[in-house]
């Protein structure tokens, strides 16, 4: 049985074969997922050992003490919190065994092709089409928006409609869609803080082969609410120390700007501090239950949290720094690989906060979920559940 010990071993016997001072980062990162360090959780054979998820702390101290290089996380978000673990779950094992292990190196970037112009908050309304040919391959038409990294990224989570005539939750599949394909056309979206991180992406006639499906036809809902319930966990779950991301920002220039203080904006601070910090702790209870199989619900009511309190928190650190909070440095348009947060203006800190009750699930549909999943409340009315998504108004 695989423990704390024996995960200790194995982790000295991979910085013994692959000294972290003479190797290159993607040399030692291909050798930590062959030897199964990278998500022990995992299968063996697929960057795991099947050890408890818990135990992934212990791996990640023993390298990071040894100065053993990272998969850059931040950068391969996508991937590593919604990509991968719908690939394991549903993924076929050649499809596991074909993108894990570029996906958690860093060699392959991913984007999440879900959201359109008129399916957001409603996003099982989608219209991307995907139509099968008489050899198997599926031919894809239409436009997602909002799309992270799409500029940057090799591959794509797609889901599209394939039986219209299905009522909305019914006709979807979903691909693993090559980005690099013809008819792939990522156009840039620039937002309030004058960048471009997100993207639209249009598809002509995209052809994905039926390898490529994840999932049976017509069931990419339900694999899709895998990579949501995911999506929510590692935007609302960030694993941080006390006072990390934007309350450490706020509550180090309260400490190094004694002019600024009053006592009203002391008693916001105290009352967003400690709110930070319950947050802070209930996401690791999160993580310990996640230990046990999938994330469940709870995940929205933390990405609830981490919208709010990103918010409100940044709109504190506006008022404190008076004149100088209104003050923003770089309207340029820019293409960023990362969305920098604690090494901007706190100007940009506030703007792009905006974003974060839309992103991952909008406040509003998060609340339903919480209402109706987590407290048992009584669902809303919906009627067009049954009716065939031809049918819709639109």
């Amino acid at each position: 049985m695989t423990d704390a010990d024996d995960l200790r071993r194995r982790a000295r016997d991979l910085l013994a074969a692959h000294p972290p001072s003479t190797t290159g980062s993607g040399d030692f990162l291909r050798a930590r997922f062959d030897a199964g360090l990278a998500w022990v959780h995992y299968p063996e054979g697929l960057g795991g050992l099947g050890a408890p998820r818990s135990l992934q702390a212990v791996v990640d101290a023993e390298l990071e003490a040894a100065g053993a290089p990272d998969n850059d996380p931040r950068r391969i978000g996508i991937g590593l919190g919604m990509a991968a673990p719908t690939i394991l779950r549903y993924g076929t094992e050649e499809q596991q065994r074909r993108f894990l292990r570029p996906l958690w190196v860093g060699e392959e970037v991913w984007c999440q092709l879900f959201s359109e112009p008129g399916a957001g908050s409603d996003l099982a309304a989608l219209g991307t089409r995907a139509v099968r040919e008489s050899g198997g391959d599926w031919v894809v038409n239409g436009q997602k928006v909002w799309t992270s990294s799409a500029h940057l990224a090799r591959w794509a989570i797609l889901i599209a409609r394939t039986d219209p005539d299905l009522p909305k939750h019914q006709g979807i599949t979903y691909f693993l869609c090559d980005m690099t394909d013809p008819g792939v056309e990522v156009r840039p979206l620039r937002q309030i803080t004058g960048e471009a991180e997100f993207n639209e992406v249009f598809l002509t006639d995209v052809r994905i082969p039926d390898a490529h499906r994840l999932g049976d036809v017509g069931d990419g809902w339900q694999v899709a609410r895998t990579t949501l319930m995911n999506e929510r966990v590692s935007i609302g779950g960030m694993r941080l120390p006390r006072e990390g991301g934007m309350i450490g920002t706020v509550a180090g220039t309260w400490r190094e700007r004694p002019e600024l203080r009053t006592h009203d904006l002391h008693q916001r601070l105290l009352t967003l501090w400690v709110e930070a910090e319950v947050a802070r702790l209930t996401g690791e209870r999160l993580r310990q239950q996640m230990a046990a199989g999938q994330p469940g619900p709870e995940g929205s009511g933390m990405k609830l949290a981490f919208a709010r309190l990103n918010q409100e928190i940044s709109g504190l650190e506006v008022e404190l720094l008076g004149e100088e909070g209104l003050l923003y440095g770089d309207w340029t348009m820019r293409r960023p690989e990362l969305v920098d947060f604690t090494g901007r203006d706190a100007g940009y800190r506030y703007l792009r906060a905006k974003g974060n009750s839309i992103e991952g699930g909008t406040s509003e549909v998060l609340l339903n979920i919480v209402a109706e999943r987590v407290l048992g409340l009584p669902a809303e009315p919906r009627t067009d559940k049954d009716v065939a998504w031809k049918d819709l108004a639109r």
